[in-house]
């Protein structure tokens, strides 16, 4: 991907200059007005694919939106020079590498029959209502956000309480006669409207490292939903594996990434209004992982949280991303995800608890 093709950070060079160049001005005016009540609500961004995963690649190509997709980095080939000037900070260059090594696709293969009509308060269309009980394959995005390691029902952190039960309740231990008295439970953030229930969850597999094409497939069937909003397009999962390289994999880039955004978190907080930085790391159309990097251009409040309009490019099988504000806090369950597309071109998220 050549450096031209990212948004235009190069008048943030120097972090100390308090600029606000004229194409960033301009873009300001897509905003949607802040004077709309409640939460935000467009086209959401989940991939359907009628021949299921066979013909993903053939909506990669076909995009419309971002045709040939020059503003997403393939994850295996991001490196720290491909970051906009300003931002080739070696810290953030890793800090969004876990994030992508926390990455998920979410395959879904059940429309709920519960989904709503419309969106809570609004008479604008719920998603895939019109679809309830079918099994099309549709994808989606999520984010990894914390994994424990059990035994005899024992979280081994010390971060966790131990549990009523002593066996793995992956699908492959609950068929079996001798389940493994060792696993990992992980917690993954996406959009409600990607997994609206257990209904759904119950038929949802989670594909992990598929970083390029020919990525060996590695996935977990096993899912539950731990808590939904609807209104705010949240939804926190759980789910189990006994595989040891994957249970211990995942929970060391957790505790990396624990690290790695701490310093990341100092360094651009007091900038944040400035640069306005705005990274996602997604599965647009189903397919491998990209980096997309762009500027949120409004900050809009729902209560007593916010939710994020931005320039940062996307597609369908986005919905459900980690929204990344740099400078922002989300250090809680509930961050911002990718939720979809505005008339005005922007990308917005869900609500979410940032400060």
């Amino acid at each position: 991907m050549d450096q031209t093709d990212l948004a235009d950070f190069s008048s943030l060079e120097d972090e100390n200059k308090d600029t606000d160049p004229q194409n960033f001005t301009s873009d300001l005016s897509k905003a949607q007005s802040d004077d709309i009540e409640g939460p935000l609500i467009g086209d959401h961004e989940t991939q359907e694919s009628k021949g299921g995963e066979a013909d993903l690649h053939k909506y990669l190509h076909g995009c419309k939106k971002n045709p040939g997709h020059s503003q997403f980095i393939p994850v295996d080939t991001f490196t720290l020079k491909l970051l906009p000037k300003g931002f080739q900070y070696k810290d953030l260059y890793e800090l969004i590498k876990l994030i992508a090594d926390q990455t998920v696709r979410v395959d879904v293969k059940m429309t709920s029959p519960d989904r709503p009509k419309f969106y809570p308060k609004s008479f604008e269309p719920y998603p895939f209502y019109n679809m309830r009980e079918r099994r099309n394959l549709r994808t989606g995005s999520g984010k990894v956000r914390h994994a424990y390691k059990f035994q005899d029902g024992v979280c081994q952190d010390g971060s966790y309480e131990s549990t009523d039960y002593t066996k793995c309740w992956c699908r492959k231990c609950k068929d079996s006669d001798s389940p493994s008295n060792v696993w990992w439970e992980f917690y993954v953030t996406t959009a409600t409207h990607v997994i609206y229930d257990d209904i759904e969850a119950n038929h949802t597999t989670l594909r992990l490292f598929y970083d390029r094409n020919e990525s060996p497939e590695v996935s977990v069937d096993k899912v539950n939903v731990v808590n939904v909003n609807i209104e705010h397009d949240r939804c926190v999962l759980n789910s189990v594996t006994c595989d040891e390289n994957v249970g211990n994999k995942m929970h060391e880039t957790c505790e990396l990434f624990n690290n790695s955004w701490r310093k990341v978190h100092k360094k651009y907080k007091a900038s944040r209004s400035i640069h306005r930085f705005l990274f996602i790391v997604s599965h647009p159309h189903g397919c491998s992982k990209q980096v997309s990097v762009g500027r949120w251009m409004k900050k809009k409040m729902v209560g007593d949280r916010c939710q994020f309009t931005y320039t940062t490019s996307t597609c369908p099988g986005s919905s459900g991303a980690q929204v990344y504000c740099l400078g922002y806090s989300d250090w809680a369950w509930f961050n911002l995800v990718h939720g979809g597309n505005l008339k005005s071109g922007l990308n917005y998220s869900g609500v979410g608890d940032v400060y």
